[in-house]
């Protein structure tokens, strides 16, 4: 298969010899949307400038639709990069910005006039193409940094961090946007961000990093429901994780010695799980059940075996249609718990018993 993007074995490493990027591999199929997502210092962005050519690769091969450019100058690679500070010229007007790219390349004036037009109607731009940027709004520089990117026609469009400085709302409003035009244009997008949400909701494959290293790379749902690793488990989404050590397989289902008592969990990652590993029981938050103290125990076993924990509820809180509830083991350890406000709504109180309950298919077990 011929990928527009593949990264192997990339190292980048300092003159000071510290290591920012450790043994990267990813292959980008085209019309992607890819996420890199971490804490800061993760390594992310430095991998977006080495794909870029304004960070130079220390070892490994960079290739871009099968050309390996890892000596390549950034302005001779088919990419096009937006920062997240937009990097617009202050002294332009909104067409002289767009335009830009395209006089750099040495385009014909006529056919680059016509692909602005076209770059600013798709992104309405266009009634305010003589406007001075230093008068735009925020949601209007980050359309007109696109526009800029995009008119170049490239193979690969690299962003860092380009909400970043937008509210809340706007934010929310041009990732709709860039979602959609993604998919217009079919262009393979690499999105650098440290919101889990963002890369949630615009990513078909999320690349989580962790000092350097690649922790696991997988679409959102699996990232969310099925976490490879204890970084990747705490880092995304809430989850609860109970440490133990194994007892048994049987089926793909692993029952975990813990603290607590012995559960279980869907071995989804095939792990060699022989009798005495450490390992952990993973437990989104959607994927449990608060079930009231006074439920018979026979009821609360047929629905899901030996999977449940007493436990305090600490607090209820309503949002829209969710509740989310904090509650406490007996060790004191807190987990959060969250569902539709129906099913719990009168059921539960601050204060009050239950028990912490889950099907062994809805939680995963990995190496501890």
């Amino acid at each position: 298969m011929a990928y527009d993007l593949q990264l192997t074995n990339v190292y980048k490493t300092y003159d000071n010899g510290t290591p920012a990027v450790i043994d990267f591999n990813l292959d980008v199929e085209k019309g992607e949307f890819i996420a890199f997502l971490g804490p800061s210092g993760c390594g992310k962005s430095t991998t977006l400038r080495m794909i870029s050519g304004f960070e130079t690769v220390t070892s490994g091969d960079l290739m871009i639709r099968g050309k390996r450019v890892n000596d390549q100058l950034p302005e001779k690679r088919p990419t096009s990069m937006i920062f997240q500070n937009y990097a617009l010229f202050p002294h332009m007007n909104v067409r002289q910005n767009v335009l830009f790219g395209l006089e750099v390349k040495k385009m014909p004036r006529d056919e680059a006039n016509r692909k602005v037009d076209q770059i600013l109607e798709k992104l309405g731009l266009s009634s305010i193409a003589d406007m001075p940027t230093s008068r735009l709004s925020g949601g209007q520089r980050q359309r007109i940094a696109l526009a800029r990117s995009l008119v170049v026609e490239p193979d690969i469009l690299l962003l860092d961090e380009p909400l970043g400085a937008l509210d809340a709302n706007l934010r929310k409003s041009i990732q709709n946007e860039l979602k959609l035009l993604q998919r217009d244009l079919g262009i393979t997008f690499v999105f650098v961000t440290h919101a889990q949400s963002e890369a949630l909701a615009l990513s078909d494959r999320i690349v989580v990093m962790n000092a350097g290293r690649v922790e696991q790379v997988s679409p959102p749902r699996e990232l969310y429901t099925r976490p490879s690793s204890q970084f990747v488990a705490r880092f995304i989404g809430s989850n609860a994780i109970l440490p133990g050590t194994v007892r048994e397989e049987q089926n793909g289902i692993v029952m975990l010695d813990t603290a607590f008592g012995t559960f279980g969990g869907a071995n989804r990652a095939g792990i060699d799980a022989h009798k005495g590993r450490e390992m952990s029981i993973i437990l989104p938050a959607e994927a449990v059940d608060l079930v009231p103290a006074d439920v018979p125990q026979d009821e609360i076993r047929a629905s899901f075996g030996s999977n449940a924990i007493p436990c305090t509820i600490d607090s209820l809180q309503i949002v829209g249609h969710i509740m989310h509830m904090i509650v406490r083991f007996a060790d004191g350890k807190l987990i959060n718990v969250e569902g539709h406000v129906d099913k719990y709504r009168n059921r539960l109180k601050a204060g009050g018993s239950a028990f912490i309950a889950w099907k062994s298919t809805n939680a995963s077990v990995i190496d501890h």
